[in-house]
């Protein structure tokens, strides 16, 4: 049998190896290579060093999507996680329905993210114009619009992923705690949630990612308005390198920065929570 994998190895793993490589690797390469230079096509491309870099990170409006974006991914971190934990608290107990709940907090996250901000848009307003205000006049009801969207759809996904974390908890843990003395409070503290923390892991690194990357619900919803305050670091790369003239280079060297941030970000989250999951 090992003779065999060994044998076809090179035959299953070849077509994939080679996809994953002319769809991700090279136009990764390709891409760090051009925010090194001034083009209009990728054929006229001209090295000018660092200049992108340089004009990137002079542009306010990146630096103002950049803050943008980190209070929104720290706000939605919150909620998502706090509310998918609590609703799979609930979930997980012996109540009649619980597969149909579970079904209906899970749906939103099938629905597509340009659809969705479409969808929001109308009843934001519908409600905003009773009281004559409207979603793209103010961005803190750009900010808040946006944060109800990601919640609405990224909780029941994260759910599912805590009722997992929780049914995979022994029963004798909280049975011990129990006869230990131990109440509700003290039993979710000291045992549910240092068993669930691979679960928090998990969900912790999708909220964070998810929050940074966001574009589509972005452009939908709010599209960056009014003036550009709703705009995000997603959002602010793809109007930089399609929308402004001769800032292709700029939009590049932007993409880069965004790359390595997410990646940092998402490498010191995991560090930092699966230390814990050590120490537990």
């Amino acid at each position: 049998m090992e003779k065999s994998i060994k044998r076809y190895f090179p035959v299953f793993l070849g077509p994939t190896f080679l996809a994953f490589l002319i769809g991700f690797i090279v136009p990764f390469l390709m891409g760090i290579y051009l925010s090194f230079c001034d083009f209009r096509t990728v054929t006229d491309a001209k090295f000018n060093g660092i200049q992108n870099y340089v004009r990137a990170f002079q542009d306010g409006e990146f630096a103002h999507a950049f803050l943008f974006t980190a209070l929104f991914t720290v706000t939605t971190l919150i909620l998502i996680n706090v509310i998918a934990f609590a609703v799979a608290l609930v979930l997980t107990r012996e109540i009649r329905g619980t597969n149909i709940f579970r079904t209906v907090f899970f749906m939103p996250n099938l629905i597509g993210g340009i659809v969705l901000g479409y969808v929001w848009q109308l009843i934001f307003n519908g409600i905003l114009s009773r009281y004559d205000l409207a979603l793209k006049i103010s961005a803190k009801y750009g900010f808040w619009g946006l944060v109800v969207l990601i919640c609405w759809q990224q909780i029941g996904y994260m759910m599912i992923i805590y009722i997992a974390g929780l049914q995979s908890i022994p029963g004798d843990l909280n049975e011990a705690a129990e006869i230990d003395g131990a109440n509700g409070w003290q039993r979710l503290w000291n045992v549910t949630i240092p068993n669930m923390m691979p679960s928090i892991t998990i969900c912790t690194f999708l909220t964070l990612t998810n929050g940074f990357k966001l574009f589509d619900q972005n452009l939908s919803l709010t599209a960056g308005e009014p003036m550009k305050q709703t705009e995000m670091l997603a959002l602010n790369i793809f109007n930089t390198f399609y929308g402004r003239v001769g800032y292709q280079g700029v939009g590049q060297a932007k993409a880069v920065v965004f790359f390595v941030l997410v990646v940092a970000l998402g490498l010191i989250q995991l560090k930092m929570t699966r230390s814990k999951e050590v120490q537990q």
